[in-house]
């Protein structure tokens, strides 16, 4: 049925937030924006905007109800909260597969609840294929790789292929998870077989100082924490690595998702946006001021071309699941970065990211009408954009009436 819905503004994302107009929709489409013409719905004083898109996710830990440990702890001590989590939630009267299982469709629900209409998961073998139906879940599940020795390299490739073997009707991707957890060697292969195969990658890059000074001298906490855990194996990664080198690799890939890049170097952010066609950054802001790293360079980032977009990260480091709370975010604390340009992170940007941009992240003639409503305050202002990044309103769950 077709139907026309009037609201404040509509923010298209596409161009300049519409005044008073109207969304038309017919079944399940787009077909019209702009000047309202012939019947229609006003919904008031709201504002219609894209449904979020969060490309970085880690759905696992949404039965946590606050982050672990404190705002600035260090991150391999972090890490070891991590493990020392894990493990103790994998005694008691639910095994590790349903307690995964559980928090996973907890995430799922929160995330609908906060608008967000397609997910990138990071997903802990065994994949719980029966959590990402079609009818709950949209978006990238990547299936996480873990294993520094050569000896596992044979066998994770084979993992990665079977995964993205076995359809369920979602999107399955690959996620070598760091370079200090999968050597130089499984990651090439892994990228090689997405270009051939066609399907997306990402991997935690440039997310600490501590990982970089592994990969440069094979030395600092991280290490220690590897060897702690049975994990280092020194013999698979050169000494003078360098974030570059992975990017090197990860460009090879079909599509690629560089998870922080906190750290990344002015020659790096270049190259990125020289790929920007098959690469893009995801920047996790509130899990990124959490660990209180240096400022992130967006700005820099945006200027050099790059597709960047904004994640939420997963509940261990974050309150939330929420994107627009992450946009709000970085509203406050980037004020050079335009507001147009903040609302794109969350929406087309991050569509771009998981390749769904042909059908999310803007509100256009052919698009899904899976649009968000946001009530609006009535206060004065010289941008719309202010309207949504300076209020604590919240995402609608149904349409106003």
């Amino acid at each position: 049925m077709r139907l026309a819905l009037q609201a404040r503004y509509i923010f298209t994302v596409a161009g300049p937030p519409l005044r008073d107009a109207a969304l038309t929709i017919d079944e399940g489409r787009i077909v019209a924006v702009g000047a309202p013409d012939g019947p229609r719905t006003d919904l008031g004083d709201v504002a219609l905007l894209p449904g979020f898109v969060n490309p970085h996710t880690h759905l696992e830990f949404s039965d946590l109800d606050s982050p672990l440990g404190e705002p600035g702890v260090p991150f391999v001590q972090w890490i070891r909260q991590l493990v020392a989590w894990r493990r103790e939630r994998s005694t008691g009267a639910l095994d590790a597969d349903d307690r995964r299982a559980r928090a996973t469709a907890r995430g799922i629900a929160e995330s609908r609840k906060w608008g967000v209409k397609a997910i990138g998961e990071i997903a802990t073998p065994p994949f719980l294929a029966g959590l990402f139906a079609p009818e709950t879940f949209e978006g990238v599940a990547f299936l996480e790789l873990l294993g520094l020795a050569s000896e596992h390299t044979d066998r994770l490739l084979a993992a990665a292929l079977e995964h993205m073997a076995t359809g369920q009707g979602i999107e399955r991707g690959v996620s070598p998870h760091a370079p200090y957890t999968v050597g130089p060697d499984l990651l090439e292969r892994v990228a090689r077989s997405s270009s051939e195969v066609r399907f997306p990658v990402a991997m935690h890059l440039a997310e600490t100082a501590e990982e970089l000074e592994l990969l440069r001298s094979h030395r600092g906490d991280l290490v220690e924490l590897l060897k702690e855990l049975e994990a280092w194996h020194p013999s698979v990664l050169p000494r003078e690595m360098r974030p570059q080198d992975y990017l090197n690799m990860l460009a090879q890939a079909d599509r690629a998702l560089v998870i922080h890049g906190n750290y990344l170097t002015h020659e790096e952010i270049h190259f990125l946006g020289e790929h920007r066609s098959s690469m893009s950054v995801i920047y996790c802001p509130r899990t990124h001021a959490y660990f209180k790293h240096p400022r992130y360079p967006l700005a820099e980032m945006l200027a050099a071309g790059v597709n960047v977009a904004v994640g939420t990260d997963s509940r261990a480091s974050n309150p939330n699941l929420n994107v627009l709370d992450e946009l709000r975010w970085v509203a406050r604390h980037h004020p050079e970065v335009s507001p147009d340009d903040i609302l794109r992170l969350g929406t087309s940007n991050a569509a771009r990211a998981l390749g769904c941009e042909h059908r999310r992240g803007t509100l256009e003639p052919g698009k899904l009408a899976d649009f968000v409503v946001l009530p609006l305050a009535g206060f004065a202002c010289d941008d719309p954009h202010e309207l949504v990044f300076d209020s604590s309103a919240q995402i609608q769950s149904h349409l106003p009436g």
